[in-house]
């Protein structure tokens, strides 16, 4: 009998279940953890565009490593875009994180201070830029931009490139060179109107076609740029 009882309890510890440890808090699925100042450690509010400043001690809080470049110039996110409100928006930002007012701030803090000076620039000319502000557009859907190798534009075209460049190779005098200069801004114009079309019914893929055309004219604008400086 009480063997019987010593092999009963056996299976009842055997049975046993030790006590579950609790379980961690996560955050759920897609929440971001609440950022904080790195210099202070208060809470960062989320809905604050960049740059971000703590509201704490107001220290300049470091650029994000992959910004949208039209938020960060309050822009929306289009083709067309209005130059002197981005001209504006790029003063006010600059004159907000500029390195000239970091001068006594920690060492840390003008290093952000130099990021964020660095990409405001280059948000700018970006943007400003048709050329790279559609290619950037197209970056943002995921498209990858025509290459020189795989470009297959007309015929038509290229042999228009071809005399242009030609003409531009010839030409030595300050006339013919305006009137090169006038040929080259006209088309660029002309495709700009197309490209805003080709986005604004959202054709990518044509898009994509017209700024590579686009890329042919701006080589002919530098080439152009460097044969009207004094040599």
């Amino acid at each position: 009998m009480q063997t019987a009882l010593r092999r009963l309890a056996g299976r009842r510890w055997a049975l046993r279940t030790p006590e579950a440890t609790p379980r961690p808090r996560c955050a759920g699925p897609g929440s971001v953890p609440a950022l904080r100042c790195w210099s202070c450690g208060s809470p960062l509010p989320g809905a604050e565009g960049p740059p971000r400043f703590c509201p704490g001690c107001r220290a300049l809080q470091p650029p994000e490593h992959r910004p949208d470049l039209f938020r960060l110039m309050n822009c929306d996110r289009s083709f067309r875009v209005d130059a002197q409100q981005l001209q504006r928006r790029f003063r006010s930002l600059q004159l907000a994180v500029h390195p000239d007012r970091f001068g006594q701030r920690p060492p840390k803090e003008q290093r952000f201070s130099e990021q964020h000076s660095s990409l405001i620039n280059k948000a700018y000319q970006t943007l400003l830029n048709p050329l790279s502000r559609g290619l950037y557009l197209l970056e943002l859907h995921g498209v990858e931009p025509a290459q020189e190798t795989d470009y297959d534009a007309d015929s038509v075209f290229l042999m228009e490139i071809m005399e242009i460049n030609e003409k531009l190779s010839e030409s030595e005098n300050e006339d013919n060179l305006q009137e090169m200069e006038t040929l080259i801004k006209a088309k660029q114009e002309e495709l700009t109107k197309e490209v805003t079309a080709a986005f604004e019914r959202d054709d990518l893929q044509e898009a994509k076609k017209l700024l590579a055309k686009m890329k042919y004219f701006a080589n002919l604008e530098d080439k152009l740029k460097q044969k009207k400086i004094p040599s």
